[in-house]
């Protein structure tokens, strides 16, 4: 006797929303640029200083990938030198109360009593 077929799965299952979130600002720099894209407009050699640690390439990379998903403007200037500046767009101006309570609590994480280092999953678990 065979058993059963299980049911196909669904063609397009809509992802978790936290699953829809973490892809869309996820990585390393691209919350800490949105937050310092909250101040206001900025040229990229302004937010690379503001973030240390970037490297040009990778900052590049992130924003780029910001602007494909909505949330970030690159508006070039005409003139002698060229000058860029990013800003939020309305869209990614909603993601503002996200990235406070994320300061907020990475603030309160690292001034709490004890400081154990994270646990992080082997890859066997």
């Amino acid at each position: 006797m065979t058993a059963p077929a299980e049911p196909p799965a669904p063609a397009n299952p809509l992802p978790c929303p936290v699953t829809t979130t973490v892809a869309v600002i996820g990585g390393k720099w691209k919350a800490v640029a949105i937050y310092h894209l909250l101040g206001g407009p900025r040229r990229f050699s302004e937010l690379q200083r503001r973030m240390p640690g970037v490297t040009q390439r990778m900052l590049t990379l992130q924003l780029r990938e910001l602007e494909a998903d909505g949330l970030v403007h690159r508006e070039v200037y005409p003139q002698v030198p060229p000058k860029v500046e990013y800003s939020l767009t309305p869209l990614g101006l909603t993601l503002e109360p996200i990235v406070r309570a994320m300061l907020a609590w990475g603030s309160a994480y690292r001034e709490r009593p004890t400081r154990p280092d994270p646990i992080l999953p082997t890859p066997d678990a």
